[in-house]
């Protein structure tokens, strides 16, 4: 009985708001033109950050990707430059056989500067055509660490700068970037005598 009293209570207060009409000028629509056109503004703003974000995310690892291939490369050079004989007790020099394009070799008495460079294709994955190409710039000199005094210490510098191009920044535009590596290597001297050996 006092369930029927309620519910008969309830429906009374509804049919006397519909009567009422709408309170304080409200409309009767649940939401207007202006607040759904807003609504899918702030959704649209919001998808498009989400997805500008991933495709800004995209490029970068595909830069890091490059820049790690061009490393490779790089060392891969600096390795075969150091893996060359360099003996001053027995008079080689095997660096300066280095199959170098535009190989340049200025002396200067005992010290001597080696110019040159290769070229590769990056590590990275492609197929037909759509390899990407990268530029090893090699640079090799000797420096006598203590001038010209006896005993001389002598170094070779090596420098390797990988040059390699980038368009995936989506301004039409090819950039290009340099990863370099200098190392300084002491001679091998191979000779036993010159190390006060007997054999």
């Amino acid at each position: 009985m006092r369930l029927e009293q309620e519910q008969c209570r309830s429906k009374r207060v509804h049919q006397e708001r519909r009567r009422a009409g709408p309170v304080g000028g409200e409309s009767g629509f649940a939401c207007t033109f202006w607040e759904v056109l807003i609504a899918v503004v702030i959704v649209a703003l919001v998808f498009g950050t989400i997805f500008n974000g991933y495709v800004i995310g995209a490029k970068r690892t595909q830069w890091s990707g490059y820049s790690l291939a061009a490393q490779a490369l790089n060392v891969q050079a600096m390795e075969q430059a150091r893996s060359a004989v360099w003996d001053i007790a027995f008079s080689k020099t095997e660096i300066t056989g280095m199959n170098l394009m535009n190989k340049t070799l200025t002396t200067n008495g005992p010290n001597w500067i080696m110019t040159g460079y290769t070229t590769n294709i990056m590590d990275i994955p492609w197929k037909g055509v759509n390899y990407v190409m990268a530029t090893n710039y090699i640079t090799v000199q000797t420096i006598f660490e203590n001038g010209n005094s006896n005993p001389w210490v002598q170094l070779q510098s090596i420098r390797v700068d990988t040059v390699w191009p980038f368009d995936g920044w989506g301004n039409f535009s090819v950039q290009t970037y340099t990863n370099s590596t200098l190392t300084f290597i002491a001679p091998d001297n191979r000779d036993p005598a010159s190390l006060g050996g007997t054999d």
